[in-house]
């Protein structure tokens, strides 16, 4: 009788698939995080691009700078990190990435740091180059310490930008 249990194999491939299940969860938490995890990169890196790409835009003389002096207004500056963090003017929209405030964003003007020439010269000076810094995000994870990539991980992106106006 022992010798006729012990030639059943019947229950194998269940005893195999057991085995073999933790590492093939921890694959599978492992991989969603991993795909999370670059795609929320790419959504702050996306935003802070387009953050600067909206303060390229605006006007040199009237809103930004006077000769090297910056002279950007409070008004311009939430207006840059509202794009940035929400993708509106509005304040209050929804982050982009969960956490991420707009009063995160960190707007940065210099004032005669790019080139002369160009449509530049009619400034009598270099033109002024705007650097949009999304300060450290919290990653939000998505199955904390399953997905082997926690909250405790920052996240940043820095973009810049000559302003070229309208």
């Amino acid at each position: 009788m022992i010798a006729r249990f012990a030639s059943d194999r019947s229950g194998s491939p269940a005893a195999e698939f057991v085995l073999m299940l933790p590492i093939m969860l921890a694959l599978l938490f492992g991989t969603f995080e991993a795909g999370h995890f670059f795609w929320t990169q790419h959504k702050i890196v996306k935003a802070v691009r387009d953050g600067a790409r909206y303060a390229s835009r605006l006007n040199i003389q009237d809103k930004l700078c006077n000769g090297a002096t910056s002279i950007i207004s409070t008004q311009t500056i939430q207006d840059i990190q509202n794009v940035t963090a929400t993708g509106q003017l509005a304040a209050g929209g929804v982050s982009k990435v969960p956490g991420w405030a707009a009063s995160n964003v960190q707007v940065t003007l210099n004032c005669a740091s790019f080139v002369d020439t160009g449509i530049y010269t009619d400034l009598g000076g270099k033109g002024p180059l705007v650097t949009i810094s999304s300060g450290n995000v919290d990653y939000p994870s998505l199955f904390m310490t399953l997905g082997f990539i926690n909250s405790t991980v920052k996240m940043s992106a820095k973009s810049s930008a000559a302003v070229v106006g309208l």
